[in-house]
Protein backbone atom coordinates (compact mmCIF):
# COMPACT_ATOMS: atom_id res chain seq x y z
CA UNK A 1 0.00 0.00 0.00
CA UNK A 2 1.46 2.91 -1.06
CA UNK A 3 1.72 6.03 1.68
CA UNK A 4 -0.65 9.03 1.27
CA UNK A 5 0.98 12.26 1.72
CA UNK A 6 -0.88 14.37 4.62
CA UNK A 7 -3.41 16.74 3.31
CA UNK A 8 -1.85 20.05 3.53
CA UNK A 9 -4.12 23.25 3.29
CA UNK A 10 -3.59 25.76 0.96
CA UNK A 11 -2.83 28.92 2.65
CA UNK A 12 -4.92 31.95 1.59
CA UNK A 13 -4.91 35.33 2.09
CA UNK A 14 -6.97 36.25 5.12
CA UNK A 15 -8.90 39.15 2.76
CA UNK A 16 -9.67 36.08 0.61
CA UNK A 17 -10.58 34.00 3.18
CA UNK A 18 -13.08 35.98 5.25
CA UNK A 19 -16.52 36.28 3.50
CA UNK A 20 -17.38 39.17 6.52
CA UNK A 21 -16.29 42.40 7.73
CA UNK A 22 -13.10 42.47 9.12
CA UNK A 23 -12.35 42.61 12.88
CA UNK A 24 -12.27 45.70 14.36
CA UNK A 25 -10.62 46.71 17.07
CA UNK A 26 -11.98 45.13 20.24
CA UNK A 27 -10.89 45.26 23.43
CA UNK A 28 -10.79 41.71 24.57
CA UNK A 29 -11.99 40.36 28.47
CA UNK A 30 -7.75 40.48 29.30
CA UNK A 31 -7.48 44.12 28.07
CA UNK A 32 -11.49 45.32 30.00
CA UNK A 33 -9.53 43.30 33.07
CA UNK A 34 -5.99 45.23 32.62
CA UNK A 35 -7.74 49.06 32.60
CA UNK A 36 -6.53 51.23 34.77
CA UNK A 37 -8.21 54.04 36.75
CA UNK A 38 -7.59 57.13 34.30
CA UNK A 39 -8.59 54.41 31.45
CA UNK A 40 -11.97 53.73 32.93
CA UNK A 41 -12.97 57.07 33.64
CA UNK A 42 -12.12 57.70 29.77
CA UNK A 43 -14.04 55.41 28.76
CA UNK A 44 -16.72 55.78 30.98
CA UNK A 45 -17.06 59.68 30.15
CA UNK A 46 -16.82 58.70 26.13
CA UNK A 47 -19.23 56.02 26.14
CA UNK A 48 -21.26 55.88 29.12
CA UNK A 49 -22.70 58.73 30.92
CA UNK A 50 -20.37 61.56 31.10
CA UNK A 51 -23.34 63.43 33.94
CA UNK A 52 -22.97 60.22 35.95
CA UNK A 53 -19.05 60.52 35.90
CA UNK A 54 -19.33 63.85 38.05
CA UNK A 55 -21.28 62.82 40.99
CA UNK A 56 -18.85 59.60 41.21
CA UNK A 57 -16.22 62.08 41.31
CA UNK A 58 -17.61 64.16 43.77
CA UNK A 59 -17.98 61.15 45.84
CA UNK A 60 -14.49 59.88 45.63
CA UNK A 61 -16.21 56.50 43.91
CA UNK A 62 -14.04 57.23 40.63
CA UNK A 63 -10.60 56.37 42.60
CA UNK A 64 -11.89 52.96 43.07
CA UNK A 65 -11.21 49.95 40.65
CA UNK A 66 -12.65 46.87 41.97
CA UNK A 67 -10.62 43.72 41.51
CA UNK A 68 -12.84 41.15 42.95
CA UNK A 69 -15.37 40.83 45.64
CA UNK A 70 -16.14 38.33 48.27
CA UNK A 71 -18.99 38.16 51.20
CA UNK A 72 -19.54 41.48 52.74
CA UNK A 73 -16.35 43.35 51.15
CA UNK A 74 -15.18 44.31 47.66
CA UNK A 75 -11.21 44.49 47.53
CA UNK A 76 -9.82 47.32 45.31
CA UNK A 77 -6.54 47.70 43.11
CA UNK A 78 -4.93 48.41 46.17
CA UNK A 79 -6.09 45.37 48.38
CA UNK A 80 -8.16 47.24 49.98
CA UNK A 81 -11.18 45.65 51.85
CA UNK A 82 -14.47 48.04 51.63
CA UNK A 83 -17.48 47.02 53.44
CA UNK A 84 -20.48 47.14 51.55
CA UNK A 85 -23.56 48.72 53.55
CA UNK A 86 -24.65 49.69 49.94
CA UNK A 87 -25.59 45.88 48.87
CA UNK A 88 -26.56 47.29 45.41
CA UNK A 89 -29.98 48.76 46.10
CA UNK A 90 -31.19 44.79 48.01
CA UNK A 91 -29.56 43.04 45.30
CA UNK A 92 -26.86 41.07 47.00
CA UNK A 93 -28.66 38.85 49.93
CA UNK A 94 -26.33 36.61 49.67
CA UNK A 95 -23.21 38.95 49.18
CA UNK A 96 -20.83 38.48 46.69
CA UNK A 97 -19.60 35.59 45.28
CA UNK A 98 -21.75 33.32 47.46
CA UNK A 99 -19.81 29.49 46.83
CA UNK A 100 -22.91 27.56 46.52
CA UNK A 101 -24.29 30.42 44.08
CA UNK A 102 -20.96 29.78 41.88
CA UNK A 103 -21.09 26.30 42.50
CA UNK A 104 -24.91 25.73 40.92
CA UNK A 105 -23.44 28.28 37.71
CA UNK A 106 -20.49 26.73 37.07
CA UNK A 107 -22.64 23.09 37.14
CA UNK A 108 -24.88 24.36 34.58
CA UNK A 109 -22.00 25.40 32.48
CA UNK A 110 -19.51 22.24 32.84
CA UNK A 111 -22.96 20.22 31.98
CA UNK A 112 -23.89 22.26 28.43
CA UNK A 113 -27.18 22.78 29.86
CA UNK A 114 -29.28 25.11 27.64
CA UNK A 115 -30.00 29.25 28.21
CA UNK A 116 -32.45 29.85 25.50
CA UNK A 117 -34.96 27.39 24.67
CA UNK A 118 -38.29 29.71 23.71
CA UNK A 119 -40.22 26.90 21.24
CA UNK A 120 -39.53 24.48 23.98
CA UNK A 121 -41.10 24.10 27.80
CA UNK A 122 -37.75 25.06 30.49
CA UNK A 123 -38.16 22.66 33.35
CA UNK A 124 -35.39 25.64 35.02
CA UNK A 125 -38.72 28.42 34.27
CA UNK A 126 -41.21 25.69 35.43
CA UNK A 127 -38.91 24.91 39.01
CA UNK A 128 -38.26 28.24 39.60
CA UNK A 129 -42.17 29.57 39.13
CA UNK A 130 -43.24 26.38 41.74
CA UNK A 131 -40.62 27.70 44.13
CA UNK A 132 -41.89 31.20 44.33
CA UNK A 133 -45.68 30.67 44.07
CA UNK A 134 -44.43 27.61 47.36
CA UNK A 135 -43.26 30.80 49.14
CA UNK A 136 -45.98 33.18 48.01
CA UNK A 137 -48.94 33.72 50.47
CA UNK A 138 -52.53 32.92 49.47
CA UNK A 139 -53.26 32.24 46.03
CA UNK A 140 -50.20 34.20 44.62
CA UNK A 141 -49.33 31.35 42.14
CA UNK A 142 -49.17 32.77 38.60
CA UNK A 143 -45.63 33.93 37.48
CA UNK A 144 -44.09 35.55 35.13
CA UNK A 145 -39.89 36.00 34.51
CA UNK A 146 -38.54 38.46 33.08
CA UNK A 147 -35.04 40.66 33.76
CA UNK A 148 -35.59 43.33 36.05
CA UNK A 149 -37.10 44.95 38.37
CA UNK A 150 -38.92 47.55 35.83
CA UNK A 151 -40.12 44.45 33.60
CA UNK A 152 -41.32 42.85 36.78
CA UNK A 153 -43.52 45.52 37.61
CA UNK A 154 -44.30 46.48 33.72
CA UNK A 155 -45.65 42.87 33.90
CA UNK A 156 -47.34 43.07 37.47
CA UNK A 157 -49.37 46.86 35.87
CA UNK A 158 -50.75 45.60 32.80
CA UNK A 159 -51.98 41.90 34.27
CA UNK A 160 -53.73 44.43 36.78
CA UNK A 161 -55.35 46.30 34.10
CA UNK A 162 -56.31 44.18 32.12
CA UNK A 163 -58.03 42.17 34.78
CA UNK A 164 -59.93 44.84 36.13
CA UNK A 165 -62.41 44.55 33.89
CA UNK A 166 -62.51 48.67 33.10
CA UNK A 167 -62.51 49.60 29.73
CA UNK A 168 -60.55 52.40 31.06
CA UNK A 169 -58.70 51.44 33.67
CA UNK A 170 -56.77 54.33 36.26
CA UNK A 171 -53.84 53.12 38.43
CA UNK A 172 -53.30 54.94 41.73
CA UNK A 173 -50.04 55.44 42.52
CA UNK A 174 -48.06 57.03 46.00
CA UNK A 175 -46.54 60.57 46.30
CA UNK A 176 -42.49 59.78 45.92
CA UNK A 177 -42.89 56.35 44.89
CA UNK A 178 -40.50 54.47 42.71
CA UNK A 179 -41.20 51.47 40.62
CA UNK A 180 -38.79 51.62 37.75
CA UNK A 181 -37.69 53.43 34.29
CA UNK A 182 -39.07 51.96 31.33
CA UNK A 183 -42.08 54.30 30.16
CA UNK A 184 -45.04 52.35 31.54
CA UNK A 185 -44.13 51.99 35.39
CA UNK A 186 -41.93 55.61 34.86
CA UNK A 187 -46.21 56.97 34.43
CA UNK A 188 -46.24 55.79 38.49
CA UNK A 189 -42.81 56.70 39.22
CA UNK A 190 -43.17 60.00 41.03
CA UNK A 191 -39.99 61.92 39.81
CA UNK A 192 -40.19 64.89 37.62
CA UNK A 193 -36.29 63.79 37.28
CA UNK A 194 -36.94 60.83 35.92
CA UNK A 195 -40.33 61.72 34.01
CA UNK A 196 -38.46 64.27 32.39
CA UNK A 197 -39.75 65.62 28.81
CA UNK A 198 -41.04 62.09 27.76
CA UNK A 199 -44.48 61.56 27.16
CA UNK A 200 -46.00 59.39 29.89
CA UNK A 201 -49.27 57.09 30.46
CA UNK A 202 -51.71 59.11 31.26
CA UNK A 203 -54.51 56.84 33.12
CA UNK A 204 -53.20 57.60 36.65
CA UNK A 205 -53.28 59.61 39.56
CA UNK A 206 -51.43 59.98 42.76
CA UNK A 207 -52.06 60.29 46.54
CA UNK A 208 -49.87 60.41 49.90
CA UNK A 209 -48.70 57.49 51.15
CA UNK A 210 -49.65 55.53 54.09
CA UNK A 211 -52.53 58.44 53.94
CA UNK A 212 -55.86 55.70 53.68
CA UNK A 213 -58.45 58.82 53.61
CA UNK A 214 -56.99 60.24 50.82
CA UNK A 215 -56.91 56.82 49.12
CA UNK A 216 -60.53 56.13 50.12
CA UNK A 217 -61.65 59.09 48.36
CA UNK A 218 -59.53 58.83 44.95
CA UNK A 219 -61.12 55.52 44.57
CA UNK A 220 -64.82 56.43 45.56
CA UNK A 221 -64.42 59.84 43.28
CA UNK A 222 -63.74 57.97 41.16
CA UNK A 223 -65.29 54.73 38.96
CA UNK A 224 -62.58 54.22 36.56
CA UNK A 225 -59.45 53.78 39.20
CA UNK A 226 -59.04 49.47 38.80
CA UNK A 227 -55.69 49.17 40.46
CA UNK A 228 -53.58 50.62 43.19
CA UNK A 229 -49.83 50.02 42.90
CA UNK A 230 -47.83 51.10 46.07
CA UNK A 231 -44.06 49.70 47.07
CA UNK A 232 -44.59 48.31 50.73
CA UNK A 233 -41.62 50.15 51.86
CA UNK A 234 -40.71 53.22 49.99
CA UNK A 235 -37.16 53.22 49.55
CA UNK A 236 -36.39 55.78 46.98
CA UNK A 237 -38.46 57.93 49.17
CA UNK A 238 -36.27 56.96 52.36
CA UNK A 239 -36.99 54.02 53.56
CA UNK A 240 -40.69 54.76 54.64
CA UNK A 241 -43.26 52.34 56.60
CA UNK A 242 -46.93 52.49 56.65
CA UNK A 243 -48.90 51.14 59.65
CA UNK A 244 -50.50 47.56 59.54
CA UNK A 245 -53.91 49.39 59.82
CA UNK A 246 -53.37 51.36 56.24
CA UNK A 247 -52.48 47.47 54.64
CA UNK A 248 -55.36 46.31 55.96
CA UNK A 249 -57.51 49.47 55.23
CA UNK A 250 -56.21 49.09 51.37
CA UNK A 251 -57.05 45.69 51.45
CA UNK A 252 -60.93 46.04 52.56
CA UNK A 253 -60.94 49.21 50.14
CA UNK A 254 -60.19 47.35 47.06
CA UNK A 255 -61.93 44.38 47.83
CA UNK A 256 -65.10 46.54 48.63
CA UNK A 257 -64.69 48.32 45.21
CA UNK A 258 -63.50 45.84 43.25
CA UNK A 259 -59.79 47.14 42.65
CA UNK A 260 -56.58 45.47 42.15
CA UNK A 261 -53.92 45.83 44.41
CA UNK A 262 -50.16 45.65 43.26
CA UNK A 263 -47.52 45.53 45.88
CA UNK A 264 -43.90 46.49 44.76
CA UNK A 265 -41.40 44.22 46.47
CA UNK A 266 -38.52 44.63 43.86
CA UNK A 267 -36.43 46.05 46.53
CA UNK A 268 -38.26 45.62 50.03
CA UNK A 269 -39.11 41.75 49.47
CA UNK A 270 -36.89 38.62 49.46
CA UNK A 271 -36.09 38.39 53.01
CA UNK A 272 -34.88 42.23 53.56
CA UNK A 273 -37.02 43.62 56.57
CA UNK A 274 -37.23 39.75 57.87
CA UNK A 275 -40.31 38.65 56.57
CA UNK A 276 -40.07 37.43 52.58
CA UNK A 277 -42.61 39.49 51.48
CA UNK A 278 -42.58 42.88 53.95
CA UNK A 279 -46.40 42.66 53.55
CA UNK A 280 -46.44 39.51 55.33
CA UNK A 281 -45.75 41.27 58.79
CA UNK A 282 -48.78 43.17 58.76
CA UNK A 283 -51.06 39.66 57.76
CA UNK A 284 -52.62 41.07 54.17
CA UNK A 285 -51.91 39.63 50.62
CA UNK A 286 -52.07 41.66 47.64
CA UNK A 287 -53.38 40.47 44.23
CA UNK A 288 -50.13 41.07 41.85
CA UNK A 289 -47.00 41.64 43.45
CA UNK A 290 -43.08 41.54 42.07
CA UNK A 291 -39.62 40.59 43.05
CA UNK A 292 -36.00 41.15 41.49
CA UNK A 293 -33.02 42.75 42.80
CA UNK A 294 -31.96 39.93 45.12
CA UNK A 295 -33.54 37.20 43.05
CA UNK A 296 -30.53 36.27 41.04
CA UNK A 297 -28.62 35.67 43.98
CA UNK A 298 -26.40 38.48 42.88
CA UNK A 299 -25.24 36.63 40.18
CA UNK A 300 -28.16 37.06 37.86
CA UNK A 301 -30.64 39.80 36.26
CA UNK A 302 -33.75 38.35 36.74
CA UNK A 303 -37.07 39.51 38.24
CA UNK A 304 -40.48 37.96 38.93
CA UNK A 305 -44.69 38.92 39.00
CA UNK A 306 -46.48 36.98 40.97
CA UNK A 307 -50.28 37.18 40.19
CA UNK A 308 -53.39 35.24 42.24
CA UNK A 309 -54.65 33.01 39.74
CA UNK A 310 -58.27 34.20 39.17
CA UNK A 311 -56.21 37.79 38.61
CA UNK A 312 -53.63 36.02 35.47
CA UNK A 313 -56.74 33.77 34.22
CA UNK A 314 -58.73 37.06 33.96
CA UNK A 315 -56.11 38.82 31.93
CA UNK A 316 -54.03 35.63 30.02
CA UNK A 317 -55.95 32.63 30.60
CA UNK A 318 -57.45 31.97 27.26
CA UNK A 319 -55.51 30.44 24.47
CA UNK A 320 -56.54 33.49 22.44
CA UNK A 321 -55.06 35.97 25.22
CA UNK A 322 -52.13 33.82 26.91
CA UNK A 323 -49.36 35.76 24.58
CA UNK A 324 -50.05 39.08 25.14
CA UNK A 325 -47.51 39.01 27.66
CA UNK A 326 -45.83 36.29 27.45
CA UNK A 327 -42.34 35.44 28.29
CA UNK A 328 -39.94 37.54 26.16
CA UNK A 329 -36.48 36.33 24.97
CA UNK A 330 -34.30 36.01 27.83
CA UNK A 331 -37.45 35.78 30.53
CA UNK A 332 -37.00 32.42 32.26
CA UNK A 333 -33.50 32.04 30.58
CA UNK A 334 -31.70 28.94 32.07
CA UNK A 335 -28.65 30.09 33.80
CA UNK A 336 -30.51 33.03 35.80
CA UNK A 337 -33.74 30.78 36.76
CA UNK A 338 -30.85 27.86 38.06
CA UNK A 339 -29.45 30.70 40.18
CA UNK A 340 -32.45 31.88 41.54
CA UNK A 341 -33.51 28.28 42.18
CA UNK A 342 -30.27 27.71 44.25
CA UNK A 343 -30.20 31.38 45.97
CA UNK A 344 -33.88 30.47 47.39
CA UNK A 345 -32.79 27.25 48.80
CA UNK A 346 -29.59 28.99 50.08
CA UNK A 347 -31.99 31.41 51.42
CA UNK A 348 -34.03 29.46 53.86
CA UNK A 349 -31.25 26.68 54.79
CA UNK A 350 -28.81 29.25 55.84
CA UNK A 351 -31.98 30.96 58.11
CA UNK A 352 -30.65 34.50 55.89
CA UNK A 353 -34.30 35.91 56.61
CA UNK A 354 -34.21 35.48 60.67
CA UNK A 355 -30.45 36.91 59.91
CA UNK A 356 -31.74 39.95 58.50
CA UNK A 357 -34.20 40.25 61.52
CA UNK A 358 -32.01 39.79 64.41
CA UNK A 359 -29.09 41.52 62.85
CA UNK A 360 -31.44 44.56 61.53
CA UNK A 361 -32.46 45.10 64.79
CA UNK A 362 -29.42 45.04 66.72
CA UNK A 363 -28.57 47.94 63.28
CA UNK A 364 -30.92 50.11 64.26
CA UNK A 365 -30.23 49.58 68.19
CA UNK A 366 -26.56 51.02 67.25
CA UNK A 367 -27.52 53.67 65.35
CA UNK A 368 -30.22 55.36 67.46
CA UNK A 369 -27.43 55.11 70.44
CA UNK A 370 -25.38 57.34 67.78
CA UNK A 371 -28.44 59.53 67.22
CA UNK A 372 -28.95 60.05 70.78
CA UNK A 373 -24.98 61.13 71.32
CA UNK A 374 -24.98 63.56 67.99
CA UNK A 375 -29.04 65.00 67.75
CA UNK A 376 -27.97 68.13 66.31
CA UNK A 377 -26.29 65.82 62.70
CA UNK A 378 -29.09 63.02 62.92
CA UNK A 379 -32.88 63.45 62.41
CA UNK A 380 -34.03 60.16 62.34
CA UNK A 381 -33.21 56.33 62.26
CA UNK A 382 -35.73 54.38 60.73
CA UNK A 383 -36.44 51.14 58.66
CA UNK A 384 -36.91 47.38 59.25
CA UNK A 385 -34.59 44.22 58.86
CA UNK A 386 -31.19 45.25 56.83
CA UNK A 387 -33.31 48.01 54.78
CA UNK A 388 -32.38 51.10 56.85
CA UNK A 389 -32.78 55.52 56.51
CA UNK A 390 -30.40 57.56 58.60
CA UNK A 391 -31.51 60.61 57.51
CA UNK A 392 -29.56 63.83 58.63
CA UNK A 393 -30.72 67.01 59.61
CA UNK A 394 -31.09 69.96 57.41
CA UNK A 395 -27.55 71.88 57.22
CA UNK A 396 -28.67 74.46 59.06
CA UNK A 397 -29.61 72.65 62.22
CA UNK A 398 -26.40 70.75 61.94
CA UNK A 399 -24.04 73.97 62.31
CA UNK A 400 -23.04 76.11 65.52
CA UNK A 401 -26.57 77.87 66.97
CA UNK A 402 -24.96 81.69 65.74
CA UNK A 403 -24.72 80.34 62.10
CA UNK A 404 -28.30 78.64 61.56
CA UNK A 405 -30.08 81.74 60.57
CA UNK A 406 -28.16 82.69 58.01
CA UNK A 407 -27.30 79.46 55.87
CA UNK A 408 -31.61 77.90 57.42
CA UNK A 409 -32.37 80.14 53.42
CA UNK A 410 -29.81 77.68 51.74
CA UNK A 411 -31.34 74.61 53.89
CA UNK A 412 -33.28 73.62 50.33
CA UNK A 413 -30.12 73.48 47.91
CA UNK A 414 -28.11 72.44 50.23
CA UNK A 415 -30.48 69.20 51.13
CA UNK A 416 -28.05 66.03 50.71
CA UNK A 417 -24.87 67.60 51.03
CA UNK A 418 -24.71 66.39 54.64
CA UNK A 419 -24.97 62.87 53.82
CA UNK A 420 -22.65 62.67 50.73
CA UNK A 421 -20.06 64.41 52.81
CA UNK A 422 -20.82 61.65 55.60
CA UNK A 423 -20.64 59.19 52.66
CA UNK A 424 -17.64 60.29 50.88
CA UNK A 425 -15.58 60.18 54.30
CA UNK A 426 -16.83 56.96 55.42
CA UNK A 427 -15.52 55.70 51.90
CA UNK A 428 -12.10 57.16 52.02
CA UNK A 429 -11.23 57.16 55.86
CA UNK A 430 -13.21 53.69 56.94
CA UNK A 431 -13.47 51.85 54.21
CA UNK A 432 -17.46 51.46 54.54
CA UNK A 433 -19.74 52.16 50.91
CA UNK A 434 -22.97 53.39 51.76
CA UNK A 435 -26.40 54.29 49.13
CA UNK A 436 -28.64 57.56 49.26
CA UNK A 437 -32.28 58.13 48.21
CA UNK A 438 -33.58 59.50 45.01
CA UNK A 439 -36.23 62.18 47.12
CA UNK A 440 -34.87 62.89 50.34
CA UNK A 441 -31.62 63.57 50.02
CA UNK A 442 -30.97 63.81 53.88
CA UNK A 443 -30.70 60.03 53.67
CA UNK A 444 -27.94 57.67 53.58
CA UNK A 445 -29.87 54.18 52.51
CA UNK A 446 -28.34 51.39 54.29
CA UNK A 447 -28.95 47.69 52.65
CA UNK A 448 -26.11 45.67 53.86
CA UNK A 449 -26.53 41.43 52.59
CA UNK A 450 -28.27 39.34 54.45
CA UNK A 451 -24.96 37.58 55.40
CA UNK A 452 -24.15 40.58 57.44
CA UNK A 453 -22.77 39.69 61.39
CA UNK A 454 -23.12 41.57 64.34
CA UNK A 455 -19.34 42.30 63.92
CA UNK A 456 -19.92 44.09 60.44
CA UNK A 457 -22.64 46.00 62.00
CA UNK A 458 -19.87 47.48 64.60
CA UNK A 459 -17.56 48.08 62.25
CA UNK A 460 -19.25 50.26 59.89
CA UNK A 461 -21.41 51.20 63.34
CA UNK A 462 -17.70 52.53 65.27
CA UNK A 463 -16.78 54.19 61.80
CA UNK A 464 -19.74 56.36 61.83
CA UNK A 465 -19.56 57.32 65.18
CA UNK A 466 -15.76 58.46 65.22
CA UNK A 467 -16.39 60.31 61.70
CA UNK A 468 -19.51 62.59 63.46
CA UNK A 469 -17.14 62.83 66.80
CA UNK A 470 -15.04 65.34 64.32
CA UNK A 471 -18.14 67.48 64.29
CA UNK A 472 -20.00 69.50 61.37
CA UNK A 473 -17.36 71.88 60.97
CA UNK A 474 -14.81 69.35 60.82
CA UNK A 475 -16.92 67.12 58.35
CA UNK A 476 -17.13 69.87 55.84
CA UNK A 477 -13.49 70.40 55.96
CA UNK A 478 -12.48 67.01 55.33
CA UNK A 479 -14.90 67.18 52.46
CA UNK A 480 -13.32 69.82 51.16
CA UNK A 481 -9.84 68.24 51.50
CA UNK A 482 -10.93 65.13 49.31
CA UNK A 483 -11.70 67.36 46.78
CA UNK A 484 -8.76 69.73 46.85
CA UNK A 485 -6.47 66.92 47.19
Amino acid sequence: MLDRPAHVAPVIDEPYFRRGPAKPALLSVEDAKALDLRSMAELFKEHVNPGQFHFMKLLGFHKVKVERAEGMYYYDQNGRKILDFFGGFGSLAFGHNHPRILDARRRFQDEGRHEIAIAFLSQYAAALAKNLATISPGDLDMVFLGSSGSEAMEAAIKVAERASGRRNCKIVHAENSFHGKTKGVLSITDSTLYQGDFKLVENRCKVPFGDLEALTRAIESDPEIGVVVLETVQGGGGIIEATTDYWRGVRALCDKHKVLWVADEVQCGYGRTGTFFAFERHGVVPDVTALAKSLGGGKAAIGAMIARREVYMKAYGTPKTAMIHAHATFGGIGEACVTAIEALNTLYDEDLIGNSASVGDYLLARLRDIKAKYPDIIKDVRGRGLMVGLEFQDFSRALPFALRPMVAILDDKLKGSLSGFVGALLLRDYDCLVAFTEYNRNVIRLEPPLVCGEDEVDTFCDALDDLLGRGIVGIVKDFIKTQIG
